[in-house]
């Protein structure tokens, strides 16, 4: 067999080049009953691995007793305070709140107001990128994905530090603020770089405002006319600080812990947590449950009649609708079973809005779906796991309210969770100390080399 090697640069690989890679690394799912291994980390009853102890965050959805798996009301720890109270405490003194969880998570403990205004002014000072960052890095190669160039923008700061690859806790903490307070920048020139170059509209540049929250820059660079409510910037805020963190085990925090544990320098480490969250079974989940929100719209007709919401969701299930995957995107989590405290909490913020902008209709569509669809989904699989409405669920409703292009759901996401990558790399230096190498076993009889001649 052979190719011509411009088949490559065409980007068209041969069929057969694709069937050998194809056949030569299939493993039979078989294999992993006979070695015992545990795939995606999981336990067999879809437990997480325990590979490591973390201070950060703890998320909790069950208890075990007597060996069994028992469903519990959900809770997302950060530092050892529930959710609920770090959003009840700044919200009832009306005021932003990522900021004090990005120090919370950082350093371990809550800021007192001295501490807080001095951390916030700190993160204004850094919010601008430096010169010709965004000419050079940015406009000048525009990605079609905000999430790449985001990678690409991490990995370009590097050549911007004077002391890039000095490992030591003040150093890493230093790059890691810096990054927190330029994700957004980051985010809002990939974006605008995109519209312009690749869908032909007006550039629009904004710069940073050191004197407004983490929440409200990303409204006002991203939006042409930089205006926005408060009651936009306090849901987008709230937002921010569900997604934060949420624990060590999550596919892009562990990313942070491998290759932190490697000894590498942080952009390299922040970028591959980026990557990671960029994949549409990680970070991109609530585009999926907006894709699938739009097909249920356009084919139930009354959304308030119970019957045919749950009668479509029953066709979604059974693969007759939709994707043809089976799944009803945004419920079940792998820890959280009886409810995802993330998901009331964004909820609840988020009826206000609804109200405001005219999408309570489309808000109690969504509500039906998630009343109804855990006993169908019992029902037509005859699986008795208990499942609830997850962050991603309503996470996508709320950018949507906020007229917030799809192109940015998961960069927001980036942008909310850098802090909780942050923490444990942090963690990770101090704590760590080996470099993380798990086993995989071999499944391939030896093989003899065959001389080019005789092949």
């Amino acid at each position: 067999m052979g190719f011509n090697g411009n088949d490559v640069i065409m980007k068209v690989l041969p069929d057969e080049l694709r069937i050998l890679a194809e056949a030569n690394n299939f493993i039979p799912i078989e294999l992993h009953k006979v070695h015992n291994t545990k795939r995606g980390l999981r336990n067999s009853d879809g437990t997480g691995v325990l590979v490591g102890l973390t201070r950060i965050g703890d998320v909790i959805g069950y208890y075990r007793e007597d060996g069994m798996k028992v469903p519990t009301e959900g809770r997302l720890l950060y530092r050892g305070i529930d959710i609920h109270e770090i959003v009840k405490g700044f919200q009832t003194d009306k005021r932003f709140g990522f900021e004090e969880t990005v120090y919370l998570l950082l350093f371990g403990k809550l800021p007192d107001a001295n501490q807080l205004k001095d951390f916030e002014e700190l993160l204004g000072e850094y919010r601008t990128l430096p010169d010709g960052f965004a000419e050079d890095m940015i406009f000048k190669a525009p990605s079609i994905d905000i999430m790449n160039k985001l990678a690409r923008s991490v990995l370009a700061s590097y050549s911007y530090d004077e002391n890039p690859d000095d490992t030591s806790v003040r150093n890493v903490l230093r790059q890691c603020i810096e990054l927190i307070a330029r994700f957004p920048a980051f985010v809002a020139c990939a974006y605008q770089a995109k519209c312009h170059y690749h869908g032909g509209e007006s550039l629009h540049i904004h710069y940073p405002q050191k004197d407004l929250s983490t929440a409200e820059n990303i409204l006002y660079l991203v939006r042409p006319d930089n205006k926005f409510t408060r009651l936009e910037a306090e849901l987008l805020d709230l937002s921010l600080v569900l997604h934060a963190e949420h624990g060590g085990g999550n596919n892009s925090s562990f990313t942070t812990h491998v290759v932190t544990s490697s000894g590498t320098d942080t952009y390299s480490a922040i970028a591959a947590a980026v990557g990671s969250l960029k994949g549409p079974k990680h970070g991109g989940a609530n585009a999926k449950v907006m894709a699938m929100m739009e097909d249920i719209k356009a084919n139930v007709y009354d959304w308030s009649n119970d019957r045919e919401v749950a009668n479509y969701i029953r066709k979604i299930l059974r693969r007759e609708a939709f994707d043809g995957s089976g799944l009803v995107y945004g419920l079940g989590h792998a820890v959280y079973t009886i409810s995802d405290p993330r998901a009331i909490l964004l909820k609840e913020k988020a009826e206000q809005l609804a109200e405001v902008t005219g999408m309570e209709k489309e808000f109690k569509l969504y509500k039906s779906i998630e009343r109804l669809a855990p006993d169908i989904f019992c029902e037509v699989t005859k699986n008795t796991k208990t499942i609830s409405a997850n962050v991603d669920f309503y996470s996508g409703f709320v950018y949507k309210m906020l007229n917030i292009p799809e192109d940015l759901y998961t960069p927001i996401f980036a942008i909310a969770r850098m802090p909780g990558w942050a923490a444990h790399r942090v963690e990770e230096l101090v704590s760590g100390g080996r470099i993380i190498r798990p086993a995989y076993k071999n499944v391939l009889p030896g093989n003899e080399y065959i001389p080019l001649k005789d092949r």
